[in-house]
């Protein structure tokens, strides 16, 4: 797997952009160049609360110097969202790790992107890129009312390409005619709440494979593990094997040996503990892979996903 760094970084704005929505800007204390990033990634920040929190980045990928991100409070927050909200300040620091990529912008003849409230964070990247690219695109954001519609500002250069959608105005937006109009040389972006993430994957049920990607913030509710047994862990590297318990993540089973493995979300939504699988079949419970991607085998998120083979065989 791929080691993740921190870096320390001091919050330079912090701006409401909606009703219970920040926009934070983060720098280097030094005025250093920050890490490239593509369409679509996003950071961990770690707050001095100790709390571990990912969010997609949605100011300019040209600028090489600050990071942006956008905050929804979360009403059910567990003190990740309340604490940005309510505590940290500008001139305060945060360690900041990544940024990562589960969400890249493939090639395509057509975009249809969907967003839902505060999913409108990595499209925005998106939309930069298409639109350089001369892409043939639109975007529909959907959310309760304009006033909770965060970054609106910022598509008004895109013109009649963007329809901002709030339930207030026109009421909900109908998800399956929406993408009944389409070209089967669309590909669909959506991010969002899980009920729209849930409504969008089933109209795009009987779709060609790769043609709708989503991202969740939350993880989608799994049917129990396949496998109730324990299984064997093999790892290449140190030469080790461990016994992953009935109950057991396989994170918890490889730290409880001492093995480091780097997490943050621990619900198989951000990516920290990708691991590459070397043999063995993976019982993927993670809400990042594809299809063609769980089919593929050759990696699995940790600290949700199990085996439905007796032994996995991990490039640990």
């Amino acid at each position: 797997m791929t080691a993740v760094t921190t870096t320390d970084l001091v919050v330079v704005a912090k701006e409401a952009v909606a009703d219970e929505v920040v926009a934070l800007t983060l720098a280097h204390p030094e005025h250093r160049r920050l890490p490239d990033w593509t369409p679509g990634a996003h950071i961990d920040l770690i707050l001095p609360n100790g709390l571990t929190r990912q969010y997609s980045l949605c100011g300019s990928r040209w600028d090489a110097h600050t990071y942006r991100i956008g905050v929804l409070r979360d009403p059910s927050s567990r003190g990740g969202s309340a604490f940005i909200h309510d505590t940290l300040a500008v001139g305060d620091t945060v360690a900041v790790g990544g940024p990562r990529n589960n969400f890249a912008l493939v090639p395509a003849t057509k975009y249809l992107f969907i967003a839902g409230g505060i999913g409108i964070t990595p499209m925005l990247s998106m939309l930069a890129q298409a639109d350089l690219l001369e892409c043939d695109w639109r975007l529909e954001y959907l959310g309760r009312s304009r006033r909770t519609m965060a970054f609106t500002e910022d598509l008004t250069g895109y013109g009649d390409r963007v329809s901002i959608r709030p339930d207030d105005e026109g009421g909900a937006c109908d998800v399956a005619a929406l993408l009944a109009s389409i070209d089967d040389d669309t590909v669909v972006f959506c991010c969002g709440p899980t009920r729209l993430l849930d409504a969008v994957q089933r109209c795009c049920g009987g779709w060609q494979v790769g043609r709708l990607r989503v991202e969740r913030f939350v993880p989608k509710v799994q049917e129990n593990a396949v496998r109730d047994t324990a299984f064997e862990i093999e790892l290449r590297r140190s030469r080790r094997r461990v016994t992953v318990a009935p109950r057991q993540s396989v994170l918890e089973a490889l730290r409880g040996t001492g093995t480091s493995v780097l997490s943050s979300c621990g619900q198989g939504v951000c990516g920290t503990c990708e691991t590459t699988v070397l043999a063995g079949l993976p019982d993927h419970r993670d809400s990042i892979l594809d299809d063609t991607e769980r089919a593929a085998g050759d990696c699995m998120f940790v600290c949700v996903s199990r085996s439905l083979s007796d032994r996995l065989v991990l490039d640990l």
